[in-house]
């Protein structure tokens, strides 16, 4: 490979998986400081907010189109439940919506567009390389007793999701890919994504309400301080692990 390629393939890969690090970074930062203010507290809200940035991430980095639909058709399903429930907002009511109405337009994407079970293999990937990174990071902590800023938080995260979801690409989704029919990728994906959407919305109509209403705006400003630091420090460990990723010989996996 020329040295004009070899700068250009590393200046795509910095792009490609600072930007994906930088949507990961900022889901988790948020989603963390949410959990923790709600009560869970140890490895809980580690685990449960790196899984779910990590298998939003990887959706929308390997299975765009589907991700997409979803993110779109759980905006307008929270929006639909919000006018019909008024001042009630509840979790799984406002997820379960938004889930339904994502189910719908991805049956409605995998009956105009013919795909295979790729999107889902990748989407569960993201989830479990998730799970292991929360869980290893949360095993770390705990063993030295210490405690790390957002910014040291988010790119350690970053950089072991990474790492997890390009090695077992390989093997994993190639694999698994064969397991899931087009017709349930599609719908399972769109489903997922537009759940955590109708989640985001609970977060902001519910959560926001009740902490205005305790007049505890220091929870809400310590929530929402927690994105930058998350959101600069996935970019910083997702740019670095691409590179020394692709120059361990593991090529980024291409968005579909």
């Amino acid at each position: 490979m020329r040295a004009k390629d070899k700068i250009a393939s590393i200046i795509t890969t910095l792009f490609i998986w600072g930007l994906a690090g930088a949507l990961f970074g900022a889901l988790f930062g948020g989603l963390y400081q949410v959990l923790a203010f709600l009560g869970l507290a140890g490895w809980q809200p580690l685990v449960i907010a790196a899984a779910a940035a990590a298998m939003t991430t990887s959706a929308f980095y390997s299975a765009m189109p589907v991700a997409l639909m979803g993110a779109m058709a759980g905006v307008l399903a929270s929006i639909g439940y919000l006018i019909v429930s008024g001042q009630s907002v509840e979790l799984l009511w406002i997820a379960g919506t938004a889930g339904a109405g994502g189910v719908l337009a991805g049956v409605f994407y995998a009956w105009m567009i013919t795909g295979g079970g790729r999107p889902l293999a990748e989407t569960l990937t993201g989830l479990i390389a998730g799970i292991l990174a929360g869980g290893i990071m949360a095993l770390v902590f705990d063993a030295l007793g210490i405690r790390f800023s957002m910014f040291v938080l988010s790119a350690g995260v970053v950089a072991l999701v990474g790492t997890f979801f390009q090695v077992s690409e390989r093997w994993l989704v190639a694999h698994s890919a064969r397991w899931f029919p087009a017709v349930l990728s599609a719908p399972v994906v769109a489903g997922l994504i537009a759940a955590v959407v109708g989640a985001s919305v609970w977060i902001v109509g519910g959560t926001t309400s009740t902490l205005l209403s305790s007049n505890a705006q220091d929870s809400a400003n310590q929530i929402l301080s927690a994105v930058p630091p998350g959101f600069l420090g996935g970019m910083l460990g997702g740019a670095v692990t691409g590179v020394l990723l692709q120059i361990l010989g593991f090529r980024p996996e291409q968005p579909h």
